[in-house]
């Protein structure tokens, strides 16, 4: 009985160091992987395709962002939607609509509401790095694509963490690419998903050129994003990502 004991116990110990080490690797391949997308600075044109049944819209926008908290959003086309701009810092989020020339505040009860009728949220775009800091990542398992390995991550938000989603699943491949993000509700029950459709060299490496972000059960709504230009820096002035740079932004 009492060597049953110690088995028993060295088994448990494995288990509890084993899953630590997960728990571990699995913070770290989400940290990698989200400053491998964002790096220290860039800068970016996209194309984001709203497409539905019966219409499709496009737009183009220019984007700067600078570490894991600031972002800056200028729509270039079509002409009716020129000027719009966004500007983010940290959870924060303003709204430039040059027709009225006015500066707006998105307020915590806005921040699940579409972006300029996308499927993207206001939330998507400002959460900034609150899935490193707001979530316990753990890998549930791997697959494997065109001979990589692609890790399965389970993001479960911490106690209180002031989050929308009861769960996100992540797919990340070893070499840092972002495949796959699955957002869950509080009865973790799929909501959305965005997903890589094109990898391609771009900004000096290799990059998810091609995004789509679709509900779930609508396969015929979702929203492309295209990276048209991107280019990595290694620093942009903070003046930048100010709401008197987003007034200004198409002067």
């Amino acid at each position: 009985m009492k060597r049953f004991l110690q088995i028993l116990s060295v088994i448990i110990l494995q288990s509890f160091i084993t899953c630590t080490a997960l728990a571990i690797d699995a913070q770290t391949l989400v940290e990698k992987s989200f400053a491998y997308i964002r790096g220290k600075a860039s800068v970016s044109l996209v194309q984001m395709t709203i497409h539905r049944p019966r219409w499709e819209r496009k737009m183009v926008i220019k984007a700067w962002t600078k570490g894991l908290k600031h972002s800056l959003f200028y729509i270039v086309s079509p002409p009716k939607d020129r000027g719009n701009g966004t500007l983010k810092r940290g959870r924060e989020m303003w709204m430039y609509n040059p027709k009225v020339n006015r500066v707006i505040k998105v307020p915590p009860s806005m921040m699940a509401q579409s972006w300029m009728g996308s499927d993207f949220s206001n939330n998507d775009l400002a959460k900034s790095d609150s899935l490193l800091t707001d979530y316990t990542h753990k890998i549930i398992g791997t697959e494997a694509m065109d001979g990589k390995m692609v890790y399965v991550v389970e993001s479960i938000p911490k106690l209180d963490a002031p989050v929308i989603w009861g769960m996100q699943r992540l797919k990340i491949r070893e070499d840092l690419i972002w495949l796959e993000e699955i957002f869950y509700d509080e009865n973790l029950k799929p909501v959305k998903m965005m997903k890589t459709l094109q990898i391609q060299p771009m900004g000096g490496k290799l990059y998810p050129k091609v995004w789509r972000m679709q509900k779930a059960g609508q396969e015929a709504k979702y929203t492309e994003i295209t990276y048209l230009e991107l280019e990595f820096k290694k620093d942009l002035p903070g003046s930048l990502f100010t709401i008197t740079r987003l007034r200004n932004l198409r002067r």
